[in-house]
């Protein structure tokens, strides 16, 4: 397989974007990337990452490439869940505490932080609208981070969240319950559940 080739299909594996640390994992040099990319009128959509022509923007997918230590929640985690219908108009992510956030907040990125022990409990994949793989934070989880945060929430999607969670087939109200006490949030779930339910 050429050098070329090798790309290509690091890019379709990708959803259309090549990321420069792959292409040099895989033993090729920043200078047949540069011709790749010239060759095939790729577009550099952010530092090391460029896109294919006849691919889309994915902003979603972007962002997690360019930061992979962060994890869809809150607003965004309900949009990618189908819990609500409104398009986030500024993404939501949560990071472990001490990670520094100064280029999301300045990417119009909404950053949450979290102590390093709960950060990961609830974490999933969910699939973009272009079909691009992120990270998020599971219905049961993102319940929880709203309660905890409804007052930096937007009344109309927390209200949506709760309802549309009730609504769902595969919705675990043991785990919900269990997450309910390990994030403190107990009380005021039971609260909303004995309305919904």
């Amino acid at each position: 397989m050429s050098q070329f080739e090798t790309m290509n299909r690091l890019a379709k594996a990708n959803g259309g974007y090549l990321q420069t640390a792959e292409v040099l994992k895989n033993g090729i040099s920043k200078t047949t990337l540069a011709k790749f990319v010239k060759e095939y009128d790729y577009e550099r959509v952010a530092h090391g990452i460029y896109l294919s022509p006849e691919s889309w923007d994915d902003s979603m997918y972007l962002l997690q490439l360019r930061y992979p230590k962060t994890v869809f929640s809150h607003g965004s985690a309900l949009y990618l869940l189908d819990m609500t219908d409104r398009d986030p108009l500024r993404f939501t992510v949560t990071v472990k505490t001490g990670y520094n956030a100064e280029r999301l907040k300045k990417n119009n990125t909404r950053v949450f932080s979290i102590k390093e022990e709960l950060f990961n409990i609830g974490i999933m994949k969910a699939k973009t609208i272009f079909g691009n793989e992120v990270t998020i934070y599971n219905p049961e989880r993102t319940i929880c981070d709203m309660i905890r945060n409804r007052s930096k929430m937007d009344s109309q999607i927390y209200t949506d969240g709760l309802k549309e969670y009730v609504k769902r087939r595969d919705k675990d109200l043991t785990l919900l319950m269990e997450y309910a006490r390990i994030f403190h949030v107990e009380y005021l779930l039971k609260r909303y559940l004995e309305v919904l339910l």
